[in-house]
């Protein structure tokens, strides 16, 4: 009898923490702090910001849509060339790397979503190594915020 009801609470939790886990992205969303970004065009981007290994590595997977002045600011300890990939993710992006003092060093203008199922996503990397931040934006939408190389986008520390 002990061993049936140790089984079962085995089993129950791995069933619950599957359905926990299938609710994460929707619960991040909902309970992560928004950070303001100022644009040179003046639109302001309401970012999430991803400023935890975890939540760096799921980043906007799993999302099937991205509001236009909606986006994700990843922000990391140390000047870097970070490489950013598109596994899992469901909506074309516009990827910037920013400086420390928050100026625009790279852009990847309307990555494509990757739906290969092993680690084979292309990799996308700055020119430089001087990227503190990494913005994700809609796909198709740093043109008309006239964000382009070299210019200074105005937020407070996340």
């Amino acid at each position: 009898m002990r061993q049936t009801l140790s089984a079962g609470l085995v089993l129950y939790l791995v069933i619950t923490g599957g359905f926990l886990a299938i609710d994460v992205p929707a619960s991040r969303a909902a309970g992560s702090d928004l950070v303001s970004i100022q644009t040179p065009s003046g639109v302001t981007i309401k970012a999430e910001v991803a400023d935890t290994p975890l939540k760096r590595s799921v980043g906007l997977m799993y999302r099937d849509q991205l509001k236009k002045d909606h986006g994700m600011l990843f922000f990391f300890g140390q000047p870097q060339a970070w490489n950013f990939w598109m596994k899992n993710t469901k909506i074309a992006l516009d990827l910037i790397w920013i400086d420390g003092k928050k100026r625009v060093t790279h852009i990847e203008r309307n990555v494509p979503i990757c739906t290969k199922s092993d680690d084979s996503c292309p990799q996308y990397r700055p020119n430089s190594d001087d990227a503190v931040y990494v913005l994700e934006i809609a796909g198709g939408t740093v043109d008309g915020y006239k964000i382009e190389k070299g210019s200074k986008l105005q937020f407070g520390q996340p």
